[in-house]
């Protein structure tokens, strides 16, 4: 299952089934689970921890160094959880030592081709990322996001389970569940109702989301009132505390 022309290190651990490209390298700290694919001239290193059936394709580079100057080589580390996609020529940097000492993405995720993951991100699960899409360092990526091509993301920002980032827009602060952002600046745009439809969630809670939406932009509430009444709002209508959560916890400022 590994081609004769790839360099795998003899430290690393590999699953019996995993398969492996010609030129693929893969370096002494990296572990893969059963039955994941690696591309031809692929490249894996650092400490690297890889779960099972992902495939990753051709050109691409996990775990590497992070791109930050404060960098001086502290031991640091990449998890990656079952079932991703990652395209051609994406990229996903370990942490630093400064900010956590890991860079986490969870399952089931596709990463289309030249998509980009820097240090100490927290990826969760069902996202995806389209073609050149990217996040700055340290960004928290709820699960379900969707990220428009060549859509960024900047360094410490949140973004809450079930977005929708518009292709090109550039994220500068954090973006609220179920909200769909578009622009540079991203502003927010709506509720990602047609993602949240596919995702069965009914009628009757869209409604009750894309009322909270006019209360948080619409109403043109001060943000501590808006979140006050969405805080009445969400024990009615369970469907809302999750955007009450992601507000309060809020570490920059919202989109607004």
């Amino acid at each position: 299952m590994i081609d004769a022309r790839a360099v795998v290190a003899p430290q690393a651990e590999l699953a019996p089934d995993v398969e492996v490209g010609p030129f693929a390298v893969i370096g002494p700290e990296v572990r893969i689970g059963a039955r994941t694919f690696v591309g031809p001239h692929t490249v894996i290193t650092g400490t690297t921890t890889i779960g099972a059936d992902n495939r990753i394709f051709q050109f691409a580079s996990i775990g590497d160094a992070p791109q930050d100057l404060k960098y001086k080589g502290e031991p640091t580390r990449l998890e990656i959880g079952d079932r991703n996609v990652f395209r051609e020529s994406c990229t996903v940097n370990r942490g630093t030592a400064q900010g956590g000492g890991v860079t986490r993405i969870g399952d089931d995720n596709l990463l289309m081709t030249g998509a980009h993951v820097a240090h100490d991100c927290q990826v969760g699960s069902r996202v995806v990322m389209a073609n050149c899409a990217a996040l700055g360092g340290h960004v928290h990526l709820g699960d379900w996001v969707i990220m428009g091509g060549y859509a960024g993301v900047h360094q410490f920002c949140k973004v809450g389970a079930h977005a929708f980032l518009g292709n090109n827009a550039a994220v500068t602060r954090d973006v609220p569940p179920f909200v769909m952002a578009v622009g540079q600046p991203a502003r927010p745009h709506s509720i990602n109702s047609e993602g949240l439809k596919r995702r069965g969630f009914s009628e009757e809670q869209i409604r009750v989301l894309r009322d909270a939406y006019r209360t948080l932009y619409r109403r043109e509430l001060p943000l501590a009132e808006a979140l006050a009444e969405l805080t009445e709002v969400a024990k009615r209508h369970p469907v809302v505390q999750s955007l009450v959560d992601f507000i309060g916890g809020a570490t920059r400022s919202l989109i607004r």
